[in-house]
Parts: C-alpha cells; sequence; structure tokens
C-alpha cells in the first residue's frame, strides 16, 4: 500500500488542547462516562503504560488553573469531558467541573496504576464507578484510539466513539510500516502532491502555535523561557538572529502551553510539542530569507512533519528519548534547509548535524522545563541546517550517526527502542520516589 502527504497529515497532525498524555487520560474515562446514565462518579481507577504517566506526572491541565496530575485529569473527564472533541476533549470544563473534580482526588477516590510490564505503544484502560454500575474505556496504540468500552461488564459494541478506532489504528501502524522504508529523496517527493486544502490545513497550524507563543510572550506563563529570552534581547544582552528569533517563538508557545493555558496546539506524531517544534522555528526563519511565496514556507512545514513521522515511527510514540529534540527537531532542520534552497543532501546532512548534536536528550515528562529543551532544539535545528549548507555534516564515524540520514534515524530507533528501555525505568522510578517524598 502506498501514502500521499494528504494521508499523512490527516493521520499524523490534528489539534490537540494541553498535553496529549493527561488529554488520553481524560478522553479514556470521558468516553467511559458517556455510557453512564448521570455523571455521578463514585471513583475511577486507571490502569496506564509507564510513559503516559511519565508525562502526565507534572504538566498543566488546561483550564485547571495550573493544577496537574493524572489523578486530576482522570476526574475532569469524567464529570465534564467531551469523548467526541477527541484531544481537545478538556475544552467544556468549567470551574464547578474542577471543583467536582480536586473533591474527587482528594477523597482518594481516584487510583492510578502503572502497568510493570513494558507496553509496547500506548495504553490506558479507565473504569469508572457510579452507584451499582461500572463503565470501563481503552485506549491503545495512539492517543485517541479508543478501542474498546464496556458498561457493567458486557462490551458495548455500537458506539459512536468506536466508529473505525480499529480501522484507524491498523492505518496507523501501516503508514508507520510503509514510513520506515522511505528513502529521504522519497519524502521529499511527497511535496509534490500537495493541494489547496493540504496547504490550508498546513496554515491553521501555524495560526494555532503562533497564539500559544503570543500568549507566551505576553503573559509569560509556565517557566517563562520565550519571554526571558525576549527581555534579555532587550536589554541588549543577546542578539536576535535567525537561530534565537526560533529559539524564543517556540519556548514561547511550549511555556504557554505547558502552563494549561486553554488554547490548542497543532501537534505532530502525537504530540503537541513535537507540532510547536515542527513548525514554528521554519516560522520563524522565513523572516529571515527571502520568501515571497508563503506556500513554500507551508512546503517546508509539511516536509517537517513528514519527516517528524519519519523519525517516531522509528521510536515510537513515547520514549526515553526527546521527541521533541530528536523526532521534531530532525523535522525542523529538514523543513529548514528545504526553505533555504538545500539539496536533499543538505537535507540529510542537517538532519544527520541534529542528532549529533542532540541524541543524548532524555524524555523525563511533559512539565515546565520543556519548553528549554524546545529552545534547545529549535535552536540548533536553525544552526544544523545552516551548518548543512555551509557543508558542515557530522561525519559517519561518529556515534549513531551513520553515512546516510535513513540509516542514522533507524540507529535513533534502535536506541530508543532497545537501548533506553532501562533509562526509561530508572527515570520513572525517580519521578515515583519524588511523588512520595514530596
Amino acid at each position: 500500500m502506498s501514502y500521499a502527504i494528504k494521508d499523512i497529515l490527516r493521520m499524523e497532525v490534528a489539534p490537540a488542547l494541553g498535553c496529549t498524555e493527561p488529554s488520553a487520560v481524560a478522553l479514556a474515562t470521558a468516553a467511559a462516562a458517556s455510557l453512564l446514565p448521570r455523571r455521578a462518579i463514585d471513583g475511577i481507577e486507571l490502569w496506564v503504560d509507564p510513559n503516559i504517566y511519565k508525562n502526565g506526572f507534572a504538566v498543566s491541565i488546561p483550564g485547571a488553573e495550573g493544577e496537574s496530575g493524572i489523578d486530576l485529569a482522570a476526574a475532569l473527564g469524567a464529570f465534564g469531558g467531551d469523548p467526541h472533541l477527541k484531544l481537545e476533549v478538556l475544552r467544556p470544563i468549567s470551574r464547578e467541573t474542577l471543583e467536582a473534580s480536586k473533591g474527587l482526588v482528594a477523597r482518594k477516590s481516584v487510583v492510578v496504576n502503572v502497568l510493570d510490564e513494558k507496553k509496547s505503544g500506548i495504553y490506558i484502560r479507565a473504569q469508572l464507578r457510579s452507584g451499582t454500575q461500572t463503565a470501563e474505556a481503552v485506549i491503545e496504540d495512539v492517543h485517541d484510539n479508543i478501542v474498546s468500552l464496556s458498561l457493567d461488564g458486557s462490551p458495548v459494541r455500537s458506539h459512536p466513539l468506536l466508529c473505525g478506532t480499529s480501522k484507524s489504528q491498523n492505518n496507523v501502524r501501516a503508514l508507520e510500516e510503509w514510513l520506515v522504508k522511505r528513502t529521504l529523496p522519497e519524502l521529499i517527493a511527497l511535496l509534490d502532491d500537495l493541494d489547496g486544502d493540504d496547504l490550508a490545513f498546513l496554515r491553521e497550524g501555524v495560526d494555532h502555535n503562533v497564539r500559544l507563543a503570543e500568549y507566551g510572550l505576553t503573559y509569560g506563563p509556565g517557566l517563562g523561557v520565550g519571554l526571558a529570552l525576549e527581555r534579555l534581547v532587550r536589554e541588549g544582552l543577546l542578539k536576535k538572529d535567525m537561530i534565537l528569533a526560533a529559539r524564543i517563538l517556540t519556548s514561547a508557545a511550549s511555556d504557554a502551553r505547558m502552563a494549561g493555558v486553554k488554547m490548542p496546539a497543532m501537534s505532530s506524531a502525537g504530540s503537541g510539542n513535537h507540532g510547536l517544534t515542527a513548525i514554528l522555528p521554519i516560522w520563524a526563519v522565513k523572516d529571515y530569507v527571502e520568501c515571497d511565496d508563503e506556500n513554500c514556507v507551508l512546503r517546508a512545514i509539511a516536509l517537517s512533519h513528514v519527516i517528524t513521522a519519519h523519525i517516531k515511527a522509528h521510536t515510537g510514540r513515547l520514549s526515553a528519548i526527546c521527541g521533541c529534540s530528536i523526532a521534531a527537531g530532525a523535522g525542523a532542520t529538514g523543513g529548514i534547509t528545504y526553505l533555504m534552497g538545500g539539496s536533499h543532501r543538505h537535507i540529510a546532512g542537517a538532519i544527520k548535524n541534529v542528532i549529533g548534536d542532540l541524541a543524548g536528550v532524555i524524555c523525563d515528562g511533559a512539565k515546565a522545563g520543556c519548553s528549554l529543551k524546545l529552545a534547545t532544539a529549535a535552536g540548533t535545528a536553525v544552526q544544523s541546517a545552516l551548518f548543512a549548507l555551509h557543508g558542515l555534516d557530522v561525519q559517519p564515524t561518529d556515534g549513531i550517526v551513520a553515512v546516510s540520514s535513513e540509516e542514522t534515524m533507524r540507529n535513533v530507533g534502535q536506541l530508543s527502542t532497545q537501548g533506553m528501555m532501562e533509562t526509561d525505568r530508572t527515570i520513572l522510578d525517580i519521578m515515583v520516589r519524588k511523588r512520595f517524598e514530596n
């Protein structure tokens, strides 16, 4: 089976409100709650894979006034989430919903179980109790892929939330299997099929992510990395060039998103922060290069999404390495190199430069500090493109970097799925220990 650029954009790029892991948990509980006659929830029990737990541990939840936690996300989804909105499930929550949810958590009526075994991909099972009734929902492999619903132990086989989910799951798997076999020139050639609808969708993604950045630069939420960098420019301590412009725009958007600002991001490969990194550095660089046609920028962003999806197909959706740095950073540098007129050899060199520079960046969960990593990824993406365009490429004798970008990306996948499993467990152990110490 073959895929076009439209298929990749449809399956890999979508709006997401807040961090995708707590949103996926909320989607599971909202889906289960939709089976109950009324949302009088007495208790919730969750079973999640370690990476869902890791990424939902400390990040602020949209509309929760700075509060965080998988238990709270679960309660919010159960009391007020709309599962038909998928990863924007928490859009309707209100102060009343928040108070009811915090009350359920305070009564210790939300239990979170972290699965011991290493699940392949994403796994969330949510069980809700309401009086004598029990409702359950399961999400697997993709953040919004609801694979089963049941009420009082009986499967619910005919439900709108289930329509096409298994087909969607199989489609994503098939797409990933197809992507990992493609060469870089083949990925670039996909851009030839972009049409007006695709370009409009890509522009929608820019608009979503720029709005988050503008909020971050106006109010300095979260860690405030973007606003701090801009302040340093105003004070004359830093000079704003294309590298710093990319760092400012990207980190400011992450500041807003990680603080739980109730505005959607356009995600890439299942992650909102991946989407920020895949899009915003390219959008920042356009102001420093000759580019009269906005469609050229949007084509570069499309390539960024494709490369990001290609690497995530190797590494898995969630892993011990920071996908914002490695996958989306590689996507962004590919898009920037393309925008600046680079050939496929320049793009390959830029990807190898990013991986050679950032391959050791770990993922220790979603939180305010992700803005620092996004700032690093955005700046490195621009620098790597500039280096490649001037003939500077990391050599294949260096570490995991190989002769080709394709083999280098395969090596990153091997590092992620085989080499860093114990690292992932250690990261989680540290985070769990912190939870009980605090």
